[in-house]
């Protein structure tokens, strides 16, 4: 079973000893904030916020922002050594959080875990019951409010066949539901409303022929919705944003030829105008050699005519460096924008996966930066919510 959380990961994040290309641009309205490493891998993969005072990053670490400071807390079985991580999070206020991962990754019996936050610590909370032969999985979280909660991901059953997996989280209790999935994983997840959820992901094998793929809950069950695709190579959706009904984005990649043929990856950006989803053109770093791949993680608003999408985007040379990679819509068409990178050394391999806006103008994104041999916690924050 592939992990696409774990994969992101431990692909993105190694070490070289070559020089650092120019991949960094100045002039970004974002600035690094220092944020804490406590243990020996601190990668951030998901991120909520109840308010600019109450801010959870959560991955391989779980930092906080109290509106002044961030600071790490221990999560239960979550130790910044790859075999375990957050990969998602819902902030209901200071004193209620609940985050969601997988543990015992590449070992024998891998499996979720759901932890809520009460105000003081983080604690394993009881999830649906699994048998003994099931495996699942949690790759993403969404929700509407305190009693409406979703967490998505895969259930592999004796070793063979693999499901959607869908929890929820009504207030009371996590139940959970299923549908057939074969070779297809869900990546993540955005809700607007309690009947309007969306989650989103590839069909076929990653990185091979695989196919963009969607799934939508309309309050009573789950069914797939038709996505595009572009390119003959593999195309892939990471993430989703659910502003409205009929104004839904889903950021990723799409390669532009089919193995064994190379080529760079390119960004690709969705819309559902509430009837379909289409592509809408999105710009690239380069692609200046087959090595420079561009690809998006996530995506966070401040309003719907000023949204962001984020990422990584390689060096052309060929070394593997990687950089922080950032789009901006302004209601008419997307562009890049300037992004720092924080890394310094021998190795750049800066990679930003997820966003919130907690207030307006007031726009955090996180993901993690190369510390070899470790790799770090990275947060940039709009300069106007620094001041």
């Amino acid at each position: 079973m592939k992990f696409i959380k774990t994969a992101l990961l431990a692909g993105f994040i190694a070490s070289s000893f070559s020089v650092i290309p120019s991949l960094a641009q100045t002039g970004s309205i974002f600035k690094v904030v220092p944020t804490p490493n406590e243990n020996f891998d601190n990668g951030l993969q998901a991120a909520s916020a109840s308010s600019p005072v109450d801010i959870w990053a959560v991955g391989q670490s779980t930092i906080h922002f109290d509106g002044t400071n961030w600071t790490a807390f221990p999560a239960p079985k979550i130790r910044g050594d790859n075999t375990g991580y957050l990969a998602g999070v819902v902030d209901i206020s200071p004193t209620l959080a609940w985050a969601a991962g997988t543990i015992n990754v590449g070992l024998a019996n891998p499996g979720q875990v759901i932890e809520q936050w009460n105000g003081t610590q983080w604690s394993v909370f009881p999830g649906p019951k699994f048998n003994a032969e099931e495996r699942p999985s949690v790759f993403g979280m969404a929700y509407t409010s305190a009693n409406d909660i979703w967490a998505i991901g895969s259930l592999l059953v004796d070793e063979e066949e693999l499901f959607f997996l869908f929890e929820h989280w009504n207030g009371t209790a996590w139940t959970f539901s299923t549908l057939e999935s074969g070779d297809a994983f869900l990546d993540g997840a955005s809700a607007d409303a309690p009947n309007d959820v969306w989650a989103v992901g590839f069909n076929g094998p990653e990185n091979d022929d695989s196919g963009t793929l969607a799934l939508h809950f309309n309050g009573t069950g789950w069914q797939q919705v038709a996505t595009p695709d572009v390119g003959n190579g593999a195309n892939q959706l990471n993430g989703v944003l659910a502003l409205a009904p009929n104004d839904v984005w889903a950021v990723g990649f799409s390669t532009p030829v089919p193995p064994p043929q190379e080529a760079a990856t390119l960004t690709l950006i969705e819309h559902y105008d509430g009837t379909k989803w289409s592509i809408v053109p999105s710009p690239n770093v380069g692609p200046n050699s087959i090595y420079q791949s561009n690809r998006l993680f996530g995506l966070t608003a401040n309003s719907p005519t000023d949204i962001w999408a984020f990422g990584s985007c390689f060096a052309a040379d060929g070394s593997g460096h990687q950089a922080t990679l950032l789009l901006h819509y302004d209601g008419n068409a997307w562009t890049i924008a300037p992004s720092p990178d924080p890394s310094e050394g021998n190795f750049l391999s800066d990679l930003l996966f997820a966003g919130v806006r907690p207030s307006p103008g007031n726009i955090w994104i996180f993901g993690t930066e190369d510390e070899a041999p470790h790799s770090g916690t990275l947060a940039i924050h709009t300069a106007e919510g620094n001041e």
